[in-house]
């Protein structure tokens, strides 16, 4: 089976990129494997590349590039969403190059990792493969604008893919899309191929994009309550982004300076994870929570909020981590302090951690998605008859209020 994923820029960093990467190489062993990416802004990829898997830039945004000198690269996307979040790095070349891919595509398989690239997916993606939408971000998350525009052009996919049940559930009660298929299917994250950690390190490690959603300033706070009474623990934060600035000024203003430190974004983390003992998430968001499958793959409990929409699918309460209110310091220092307490809690935590977390293995998730190709293949007539059915009466139901 041909298979194509369908990517933002598979030359940056990223959650999307990453568990794209491990999907593709789990799906390599048994079919003919396509990354395409819609831009490329350097020579090579930040991630290693299975080599068994092909990818094909369409637009070079290189500065020495051939397509910086094409007039079409300075002109604002026609087809790619105005309300998606990366439009302004879109172009009418990059509709044109997407269109021109999709309309010879001989793939079996289109899949499709982000809003605006699933539009393309559904205008351009040829009519024999499967066409599958892939939502790393959430339903919520997306402008209503975004949303009713993402509805109009999801209708002609298969199915639409959410990587949790949460999100799935609000796709189905949110968008009416007949014949197509709405389901959660996991993100994936490999066996880091590390000695798990042995829980006897006095480190709590988090990692994220410095941003304000990700909450490092309330993690920073619970911190200087865990810090008075442990003072020998540190707290090390992996990342970069736009808070970084108010983040050292907190850290400062907190007394913390030596016990807890920005670490900078460091690739790939799961060596510095096994390094900590404790790993903590405050985010208010999450779409999923890679970096807490990558914690608990090193066998290394997490503390996290209990936020929309991912950490509750991911950690069992009391069983491999802990789950606390959101935006509330008390809970989550005192949720800290426990762990910390109890070394034997820790690391009996730590081994169900990484035990539970081997379910989000590629090779586990590769299979769920060859079972839903197979699912979608047998039921595309009906599919299509539902869908030609739902239409048709939403056209009847228009001429008969007009009347």
């Amino acid at each position: 089976m041909r298979i194509t994923f369908l990517i933002h820029n598979v030359y940056g960093i990223g959650g999307t990129i990453r568990t794209t990467l491990n999907l593709a190489a789990a799906l390599a062993g048994d079919h003919e494997v396509t990354i395409v990416s819609m831009l490329r802004h350097r020579a090579r990829p930040r991630f290693a590349i299975d080599p068994r898997v092909t990818v094909v830039p369409l637009v070079d945004i290189r500065a020495d590039a051939a397509d910086a000198a094409d007039p079409l690269l300075h002109e604002p996307a026609r087809v790619f969403p105005a309300a998606e979040k990366r439009y302004g790095q879109y172009s009418r070349l990059t509709d044109q190059r997407a269109e021109e891919y999709l309309r010879t595509c001989d793939a079996d398989v289109v899949i499709g990792t982000r809003p605006g690239v699933n539009v393309y997916l559904a205008r351009f993606g040829p009519s024999r493969a499967l066409r599958i939408a892939q939502e790393h971000l959430t339903h919520d998350s997306h402008s209503e604008n975004l949303r009713a525009h993402l509805a109009r052009h999801y209708r002609d996919l298969d199915a639409v893919v959410t990587t949790t049940e949460a999100d799935a559930a609000v796709y189905q009660g949110g968008m009416r899309l007949p014949g197509v298929r709405v389901l959660a299917i996991p993100n994936s994250v490999p066996d880091p191929g590390l000695p798990p950690a042995d829980g006897t390190l006095n480190v709590i490690a988090a990692a994220g994009r410095l941003v304000p959603a990700k909450r490092f300033d309330l993690l920073i706070e619970a911190f200087a309550e865990v810090a008075v009474k442990y003072p020998d623990w540190t707290l090390r934060v992996y990342g970069a982004g736009t808070d970084q600035q108010r983040l050292k000024r907190l850290i400062d203003q907190q007394g913390l300076g030596g016990q807890a430190t920005l670490m900078g974004a460091v690739f790939p983390i799961e060596a510095e994870f096994a390094k900590a003992s404790v790993v903590a998430s405050a985010s208010d968001a999450e779409s999923f929570g890679m970096t807490l499958v990558e914690a608990m793959r090193c066998g290394v409990p997490v503390v996290a909020t209990d936020c929309p929409l991912g950490p509750a699918e991911i950690i069992h309460d009391g069983v491999d981590g802990r789950l606390v209110p959101m935006d509330d310091r008390q809970a989550l220092a005192a949720a800290l302090c426990d762990l910390i307490a109890d070394g034997p809690l820790r690391r009996r935590m730590g081994r169900a951690a990484r035990a539970n977390a081997a379910r989000f293995d590629p090779a586990h998730i590769a299979r769920a998605y060859e079972e839903l190709f197979g699912d979608l293949a047998a039921t595309r007539r009906a599919r299509v008859r539902q869908r030609r059915t739902a239409r048709w009466r939403g056209r009847a139901g228009l001429v008969a209020l007009r009347r």
